[in-house]
């Protein structure tokens, strides 16, 4: 099939060159700010600076742009040229400067040649968006969390957001989530010998399977065991991805298959829509069913898509932890009134050769596998909508931010909308790293908003089994973790673990958000930051006798570690196959604004 229609429907000259600018302009805010580039101001227009960037001797690039507090810039897109011999004209390949700055940066042609692929495949997809009839943010403002999911753009650090390595054009069109298809699971059966389930406390295999499958998608799938003369009691039955399948199971685990230790079942009934991670999967058919997450193996920003098998073992056991804490502590239980949707089933399979070979790539060792996490929706009550926090950031192709229909939908100010905010969102994650050492990675998919009226009413933290981490200080509080558990969890430094809301939050999030806001006349740079750091103050004030862990986990000092995302896979990590995933790169200091807003000592 050519796809000829979809293709002359998308990829047409000036869908092309609007998708090149505004990735040009990511590129030249994100690559300044991990310090790769070095844009020099040459003049001012307004509001706007004016800057150049020499790429080598008779080549250069321009463009407007304005500073942003922790050393970031907001470019405008229109405005960047380049220049060969003082001839300028407007930008128009984002891969051209790739090219151009690969001799600066140090990037291997190696790399630069896996990265022009990824790059490719962002811009098909950014192409893809801009042909999409999307709905305006007016409309979003009522729309259902799954589907708002649809409407996002990716990654917005990372600019080689949607590389998707191992997707076919097909399988883009099929599973990409902006796409917004459903899709049905498909089913097999693994032999318990092999495979390994766990749950929380009282959770049997056949409750799972009793939620996820009716009683005669069950009699269909175990009578194609009885049918091959299997025992049905030997096997757990698992839901998997169609590329997965197709891509991965039937040539990796074909020994597997060949002794019946690997059935394949058929499809299910329920139709799913992929969210913004794409192996997860909000069921469409019955919104309070559990959310899936299955393993893709495709690379897509840092990481191939798996479910780590070390980590898909205690995801249940990780929930229990987490939600013990809420249990029993009134703030977050009772006033925080958190939610925290929990991974509380896993079925781990692990391919026999890989895990006996010795530092194997870790792609191999996160191939087959499944974790069923509550539905946010169960959760929900009466007038309350869910989004990520990654929605807020988003801004329709009239130019509207998303987050302003909904603070004209709510009826309060802007300061009051974002002040109402912050305490909706730090005081739970504040409260967790405070009191008990631990933190999640609070990006734009992990955490979920809970509106009211349209406006701030609950936090939803998910996604515990990838991204909660532990303090290696000596706290009574982590006592409970058992050595197995404390092995998988990543123990980190005080300033490791505050990175983890500093750069996962304020760097990765907040500092998007406050754009859209700055841009769009929403609300002054200056009054956003300073209201975040009062939520940080008014929770402290809360706690005074946990004054010593302030001090250890400190927001306000003048710099921080950078963390980088994208200098992580063009100069330091490339393309490598470790046997350990890669993660964020440090280089540098950032400049934090938060430290103007310290509170002096009395």
């Amino acid at each position: 099939m050519l796809y000829s229609k979809e293709v002359e429907r998308v990829l047409n000259e000036k869908n092309w060159l609007v998708a090149n600018q505004n990735l040009l302009a990511k590129m030249l805010a994100e690559y300044t700010y991990e310090d790769m580039i070095h844009p020099e101001v040459v003049g001012e227009d307004g509001i706007w600076k004016k800057y150049e960037l020499p790429v080598s001797e008779n080549k250069k690039y321009r463009f407007n742009a304005q500073p942003r507090m922790f050393d970031s810039l907001d470019v405008d897109a229109a405005s960047i040229e380049v220049t060969v011999d003082e001839s300028w004209t407007d930008a128009k390949s984002a891969i051209e400067f790739l090219l151009d700055i690969q001799p600066k940066i140090g990037m291997s042609a190696e790399t630069a040649g896996h990265l022009i692929k990824e790059l490719n495949h962002t811009l098909l997809a950014d192409a893809h968006l801009l042909a999409k009839d999307s709905k305006t943010s007016d409309e979003l403002v009522n729309e259902d969390y799954s589907m708002i999911e649809g409407e996002m753009s990716g990654h917005p650090w990372i600019t080689y957001n949607k590389g998707r390595i191992g997707f076919g054009y097909d399988d883009y069109l099929e599973f990409a989530p902006e796409n917004q298809q459903e899709v049905n699971l498909l089913w097999i059966a693994v032999h318990k010998e092999s495979a390994t389930f766990q749950s929380v406390e009282g959770l049997a295999s056949e409750n799972v399977l009793a939620d996820e499958l009716d009683e005669a998608e069950v009699e269909r799938f175990q009578k194609v065991l009885v049918d091959r003369g299997l025992e049905k009691a030997d096997y757990f039955f698992m839901p998997i991805h169609e590329w997965q399948w197709k891509n991965v199971i039937i040539q990796t685990f074909a020994e597997e298959l060949a002794k019946n230790r690997i059935v394949a079942l058929g499809e299910g009934e329920d139709v799913y829509l992929p969210q913004q991670s794409i192996r997860t999967f909000a069921n469409q058919t019955d919104k309070k069913k559990h959310h899936v997450k299955v393993p893709m193996s495709i690379l897509n920003t840092l990481v191939y898509r798996g479910l780590p098998s070390e980590r898909t073992l205690i995801a249940p056991r990780i929930t229990e932890f987490i939600k013990g804490i809420y249990e029993k502590d009134a703030f977050l239980k009772d006033q925080c009134r958190v939610i925290l949707p929990g991974e509380i089933a896993s079925i781990n399979y692990g391919h026999p050769q890989f895990e006996a070979l010795k530092h194997a790539p870790y792609q191999y060792l996160e191939m087959l596998g499944v974790i069923w996490r509550e539905s946010i929706y169960t959760y929900l009550e009466d007038e309350e909508q869910a989004i990520t926090l990654a929605a807020l950031t988003h801004v329709d192709k009239e130019g509207k931010p998303f987050v302003q229909s909904l603070i004209e939908s709510s009826g309060l100010t802007a300061e009051e909308w974002m002040k109402d905010f912050f305490k909706t969102v730090m005081s739970p994650l504040l409260h967790y790293l405070y009191q008990y050492g631990t933190v999640f990675s609070p990006h734009g998919q992990n955490t979920i908003l809970v509106l009211k009226d349209h406006k701030p009413h609950r936090l939803a933290v998910k996604d515990f089994v990838d991204d909660v981490n532990i303090s290696d200080q000596p706290f009574e509080e982590l006592s409970v973790l058992t050595d197995d558990l404390k092995a998988v969890l990543r123990s980190e430094p005080p300033e490791g673990l505050t990175q983890f809301i500093f750069t996962g939050l304020f760097i990765c999030h907040l500092r998007y958000l406050g754009n859209v806001l700055v841009r769009n006349g929403i609300m002054e740079e200056g009054m956003f930051w300073g209201l975040l750091a009062q939520s940080i103050h008014e929770y402290q004030s809360m706690f005074p006798e946990l004054e010593e862990r302030f001090h250890l986990f400190d927001f306000f000092p003048p710099q921080l570690t950078k963390l980088c995302l994208n200098r992580n896979r063009m100069v330091d990590y490339g393309y490598a196959e470790g046997d350990d995933r890669p993660h964020a790169s440090e280089y540098g200091k950032v400049n934090n604004v938060l430290a103007q807003y310290q509170l002096t000592e009395k």
